[in-house]
């Protein structure tokens, strides 16, 4: 019987989506997917050092400050997946994923190591509302161009800090309402009377107080699109008021007689699990099934770690000053893809921030990435690390006075260096300046 012939070694690599290559102990190549030369430029790999083909250079990256996958491959004969900066086929500097797996062969020997390459896109537009690219968001994309052109009201729910508003701009951007304005409220920070007055404004003498008429974000809104932030906390009664103009298309402010048509697109947003508070008699159902005509769920930082570099250096871009830290360090991005950011995205900006306030101008290095734990400062910032001395406790002085034995002690930790000082106290250079000129008088 004719045995049926049996697919190469490199037919089944080239079923791989990506990259894929498998290299000897001694880091040379011994097969490679067509994925993989393509994405180096060359016509055939076979035979070259993997670390000359990927990093351009003449010695193992963990001899140029990287942590070599091969050599923890086979160090401790287990899976391991590292960050890199590699060159892609135009020299470019590119971020990857390496993920890395033993070889065994038949008596159990670890012969070579598998290792896939998941290129991740470094710069997006500094101007961009959506940043990432990760397969929950691109998801989430796709919905949102589908709805965005329509009037549908749109539900958008979400943990705390996964950037609401950043969606609701994105859906406004992309509708047919464009050009009109785009108004936000957010219920969650005004109490019930403000938030009627300012949804539906009121007329002179509507209540004490009420001295000329107010135009309300609906009226404000008009022609375009308003964003209701936190619908959850919108008390029972203004429930009822809204759902009607949601209905009608109509309103009236408060102590008016009639009501004014308004053509408005509505984008609410909440935290919350609406459906339980429909249980629980804390949300009118008829206004939760109209609010949900197209609910959209924005998937959280841990949902999307592929998108860390990039929202990284987005914010890292739109602070003052934070280019200069780009392209980061693979063991940056190693300790900012270790953490499961309860706040999101809202937290990742915040550790940023702090991180480019830390390094003071120098090199920004893992110590600068100071994570809370149960709100407390992690042990990340030691007294070995540049600057971080007592830094903890600088740090909460942000925002407070300055006192002479605080300022002091910056300016000693950082060798008199009057900008690196006035980041550890959280405040601008020239405070720092006017302060010490004071005490010198």
């Amino acid at each position: 019987m004719t045995k049926s012939p049996r697919p190469s070694c490199e037919q089944v690599m080239d079923l791989f989506p990506q990259p894929f290559v498998i290299i000897d102990r001694d880091y040379r190549i011994v097969a490679a997917n067509k994925h993989y030369a393509e994405h180096f430029g060359m016509d055939d790999v076979i035979g070259h050092k993997c670390h000359k083909v990927s990093h351009h250079s003449d010695v193992p990256c963990s001899q140029i400050g990287e942590r070599c996958p091969l050599e923890a491959v086979f160090a401790k004969r287990e899976a391991t997946e590292v960050m890199h900066i590699h060159y892609d086929k135009h020299g470019h500097e590119e971020y990857v994923r390496l993920k890395a797996t033993p070889m065994f062969d038949e008596a159990g020997a670890l012969r070579f190591m598998g290792e896939q390459i998941q290129p991740i896109n470094q710069y997006e537009d500094s101007g961009a509302l959506l940043v990432g690219r990760s397969r929950s968001m691109l998801r989430m994309i796709s919905l949102l161009q589908r709805v965005a052109p329509s009037k549908s009201i749109v539900l958008l729910q979400g943990e705390s800090g996964v950037g609401k508003e950043c969606v609701a701009q994105y859906l406004h951007e992309y509708s047919g309402v464009a050009n009109g304005p785009f108004v936000v409220v957010d219920c969650g920070n005004l109490g019930e009377s403000l938030i009627e007055s300012e949804l539906f404004g009121y007329e002179k003498g509507a209540f004490t107080g009420a001295n000329t008429r107010k135009t309300g974000l609906f009226e404000a809104a008009n022609g375009g699109t308003l964003f209701i932030d936190e619908i959850g906390e919108l008390p029972l009664a203004l429930q009822t008021k809204l759902l009607r103009v949601l209905e009608t298309g109509t309103l009236r402010r408060i102590g008016g007689t009639g009501y004014q048509t308004i053509n408005v697109r509505v984008i609410a947003a909440t935290h919350r699990d609406l459906k339980q508070m429909v249980e629980a008699g804390r949300f009118r159902q008829d206004l939760y099934y109209r609010l949900a005509t197209f609910p959209i769920h924005i998937p959280s930082l841990r949902e999307r770690k592929d998108d860390i570099v990039l929202l990284s250096q987005h914010f890292l871009c739109q602070m003052e000053e934070g280019e200069q830290y780009l392209p980061l360090a693979p063991d940056v991005i190693e300790r900012l893809m270790g953490y499961d950011y309860p706040g999101n995205v809202r937290e990742l900006r915040n550790i940023l921030e702090r991180a480019v306030i830390l390094a003071a101008g120098d090199a920004l290095t893992p110590e600068h990435v100071v994570i809370e734990q149960s709100g407390q400062m992690p042990q990340s910032i030691t007294p070995e690390a540049p600057g971080a001395v007592e830094s903890e406790r600088l740090l909460n002085r942000r925002n407070s006075e300055l006192d002479t034995s605080t300022v002091m002690q910056a300016l000693q930790q950082t060798a008199g260096h009057r900008r690196k000082a006035a980041a550890m106290l959280g405040v601008s250079e020239r405070t720092l300046y006017r302060y010490v000129q004071r005490l010198k008088q």
